[in-house]
Parts: structure tokens; sequence; C-alpha cells
């Protein structure tokens, strides 16, 4: 038992190691790779792909994973079992779909993308459709191969949210519509809009970055373990949680916007750095679903930096780098222009509370899309009647509607609804913190952000991937994941900003 795990372990280290390099590859391609060379480093990234795939499905690595889980494994621990467990299901992911199903979705992502890029550009839903309905036929076959007892959506879902299905989701999504949608229209009937012109006008670029550099170590971001940059989007990456990467983009025109993707990174880089890696680089120690991780992003980005506290903490430095602009704002002034909530086209520029709205409405149509009730041809005309009944606008153009996002373009299905459930989970961590630490928000507005990181270090960060998504809220809350706590969040929030009666 002991040699066989041994064994399992060297491979499994192997394989971590060589997705650490191609994390740095891909990281210096977003940051500092010449323009040049993207032909050359494609190529790089194939070979490398090419040398994990055949790691990952080595017939050695399965006859080792069948011998230990055949075994009486109760000698063995919970972080034992767990890499075990981990292993084995990365290990029929792979082996379950033949290569040339593998190679044509490789494929299909690849060149889907600058066709997704030209639609875009060109404002032509019609010249992307024949990708989607490509992409729709592959994942449902891939979907049966890997998981032919659950749905087809549910199994593509399970990629990014292991464990949960579309019969967890679609109730909280129901409650979240029905809660929201009238919050909104009151929002925005309301006489009282936030005064937002001091956050318009210039901010120079160096004190942006030095105001954010701050701020990101403030909270916790180890600075000798980690690097903040620029690229085109904003990203976490690295290669172990000693070499964590965030970087930003800054306008100067708009100081608020790099400010708070920093913070959003910071909160990804933080749950990275804190991984508990004396387990070794193994399955135990890695970070658990998409929407854990957003919970953590989110929690630092809009459960703390978007409160008064934190405001109140802040605002003398934020005035002090940006004298000129914000010179008749105060504190209650900022912090309710930074908190403005306005119906908008694009998902990645919406507020806390409409940004649901944007995720339920992909969500449904994927859905749509795979229960055959929608058609692809159709996908234009059903967007802009959802953003209508859901936000009450409607795109001008399909490229500020349904060929805004890249997801489709790589196949991503069943990944938008990690970004709510994130939210969601944030929320209930939040609350979880408040009642285990009463004084939170005095020590947020006098800069003490240990005890919180510390929190977030031991509930959630350091536990791996020992739990589900599911037994870790239970743990850390007492409770199932519930929209309860972002809904009452939300509501007493905005209520009190745009003095609702």
């Amino acid at each position: 038992m002991n040699q066989h795990y041994q064994n399992l372990v060297q491979k499994l280290e192997e394989i971590a190691h060589l997705n650490g390099v191609m994390s740095t590859l891909g990281w210096d391609q977003e940051v500092v790779m010449p323009a040049g060379a993207g032909e050359a480093r494609a190529k790089q990234m194939a070979a490398l792909a090419g040398v994990i795939h055949e790691r990952m499905t080595d017939p050695a690595l399965g006859d080792c994973l069948n011998e230990l889980k055949e075994k009486n494994s109760d000698r063995l621990g919970e972080v034992e079992r767990c890499n075990i467990r981990e292993a084995l299901h990365s290990y029929e992911l792979e082996t379950k779909v033949p290569k040339q199903l593998v190679q044509e979705l490789a494929e299909l992502s690849s060149r889907g993308q600058g066709i997704w890029v030209m639609a875009r550009q060109e404002n032509k839903f019609s010249d992307f459709a024949p990708v989607l309905k490509r992409f729709l036929a592959l994942k449902t076959e891939w979907a049966q191969r890997v998981s032919p007892d659950l749905n087809p959506y549910d199994a593509n879902i399970d990629l990014f949210e292991r464990g949960t299905t579309m019969d967890m989701i679609t109730p909280i999504f129901e409650r979240l519509k029905q809660e929201l949608i009238p919050l909104i229209e009151a929002i925005q009937n309301h006489p009282q809009q936030p005064d937002t012109s001091f956050l318009q006008g210039r901010f120079a670029l160096d004190k942006q970055e030095a105001l954010a550099r701050k701020i990101s170590q403030d909270i916790g971001f180890n600075i000798q373990q980690g690097r903040i940059d620029v690229s085109v989007h904003p990203f976490c990456g690295g290669s172990h949680p000693t070499d964590v990467r965030i970087t930003t983009r800054y306008k100067d025109s708009d100081f608020i916007e790099s400010l708070y993707s920093v913070i959003h990174e910071t909160g990804h880089a933080l749950y990275e750095q804190g991984r508990p890696y004396e387990f070794g680089d193994l399955p135990a120690s890695e970070s658990l679903t998409m929407g854990i991780h957003e919970s953590q992003s989110l929690f630092w980005e809009r459960m703390v930096a978007q409160g008064k506290p934190f405001c109140s903490h802040y605002f003398d430095t934020i005035r002090a780098t940006f004298p000129d602009n914000l010179q008749s704002a105060n504190v209650d002034s900022f912090y309710r222009a930074i908190n403005t909530c306005k119906p908008g086209f694009i998902r990645v520029e919406a507020d806390e509370v409409t940004y649901p709205l944007h995720v339920i409405l992909r969500y449904e149509i994927e859905k749509g899309l795979f229960d055959d009730s929608m058609r692809v041809d159709d996908l234009p005309a059903i967007w802009n009647e959802l953003m209508w009944k859901y936000l009450g606008i409607t795109p001008p153009t399909d490229t500020l509607g349904v060929l805004q996002d890249s997801h489709w373009s790589g196949g991503a299905f069943g990944y938008f609804p990690s970004y709510t459930l994130g939210a969601i989970y944030a929320c209930q961590f939040y609350t979880a913190l408040l009642s285990e630490q009463p004084d939170t928000e005095m020590n947020i507005a006098t800069g003490n952000f240990a005890p919180i990181k510390d929190w977030l270090n031991e509930k959630i960060h350091r536990q791996g991937r020992l739990y589900t998504p599911q037994e870790l809220v239970q743990r850390v809350t007492g409770e199932a994941l519930s929209p309860d706590h972002f809904i009452d969040y939300l509501t007493t929030k905005y209520s009190e900003i745009y003095q609702l009666g």
C-alpha cells in the first residue's frame, strides 16, 4: 500500500510541476511576451500540453490508482484519501474521452476564439452560430462519455462546480429574480441618485498603481511571493502558492476600475497563497471550485472594499492621491458613488445588484440549448428579450448582447453560474465571520485586516480539496448554501444608499 501511494505521489507531483510551467508560460504570454512570438509560444504550449496529457492518461497511473482504490484505505489519512479520490476523478475525465474528441474540441476552441472575435467586431452572430452548434454537439458527446448518468448540462456544470446541478441552481436563481428585479426597478425609479461626477476626470497612472499596490499589500498580499503587473484582462495566475501573480489594467479616466480589479484579484491571490502546500504539490492542496474561488475575490472586493468601514479607512488616502478630483467629495458621497446601481449591457461592468441577472440570463440560455427548448439561430432575439425582461434595457447590437462573452467560443458551458454562486458564498461566509468576530467592521475601519485574512486562511484556504463545496459551506457557516444572506445584504445596503421606503 505504502509503495503504491509513494508511486502515486511521485506521478502527481510531476504533473503539478508541469502544470506550473504551463501557468508561467501563460502568464508570460499575457504580460511580457513580445507580440511577434505568438506562433512560437503556441507550439511550445501545445508540446507541453501533450506531455501533460500523456502523464495524466498514463496506464501506469491508472493501475496505481486502481490498486489503491481496491485495497483497504482505512490505514490512510484524510489527505491521502483525498489525493487518491481527486486523482482518480481527473484520470477518468481524461481517459473516458477518445483522443479524436479531445483533439476536435481543442481545435474548435482555437478556431472558435478567432471566429468569435471577428463576429463580435462585425456584429454578425450568424458567423459565430455554426461554431456554437458544433460545440453543443461535441460537449453533449463529451458529457455522455464522462458522466453518462448525468444530464449533459449538469456534466458541464460539474466541470466547474463539482457536485452542483440544475436542481440546486434553478430554485436559487428563481428566488434571486423574484427579489432583485423589483429592487432594481425601485432604485431606477427613485429621484435621488448618487453623484458620481467626481469619479470622472484624469487620474495619473503611476498614482493609481501606487495606491492599488498599497491596498493589496495592506489586506495581506505577500509581495515576496507574488507580483502585480498589467495585462489586457485582469487575472490571477502563477505556478505555486509561493509564486502568485495578479494583473490589472489602468486607464487615466477611471481609477475605480483598476483599484477594485486589483482588490478582486488580490482575493484570488490570498486564496492561492493560503493553500496548504505542506500537503505537497498534490490535489488535496489545490483550491476547490470556480465558485469558491470567486467567493474569495468577491469577499474582499464587495463585502469588505465596497463597504462603508473600508471607505472610511481609505478615503483620506484616496483623496490625498487625487486631490483635484475628489476635493468636493466626502466619505459618504464616495461610498454612494462606488455603489451606484444602473442596468447596463456588459456583464463585466455590472454592479453587484444587476450582475446576478446577467448570469441568470446566460444560465437559462445554456439550459435551453442543452434541452433543445432554444435554437442557436434564435439566440440574439432570446437574449434581447431576456435583457428587457430582467433589466429593462435592449442591446442595440449583438456585439453588446449575445456576442459579448468569450466563454462560448472556447466551449465553456456551465461556467457562468459559478460567478453568482461565488457572490452567494461570499455573503454567507461574511455573515459567519461577523457572527464569530463581531468587531470585524471596526477592524476594517482601522485598517486591521489580519483577523479577516487569518479566518479565511483557516476556514477555507487551508482546507484545500478535503471537502466538497457543499460540505465546506456547511462546516464554515453551519448551514447549506442559501441565497437569503445575499438578498438581505443587497436589500438592506441599497435601500439605505437610495433611501428607499
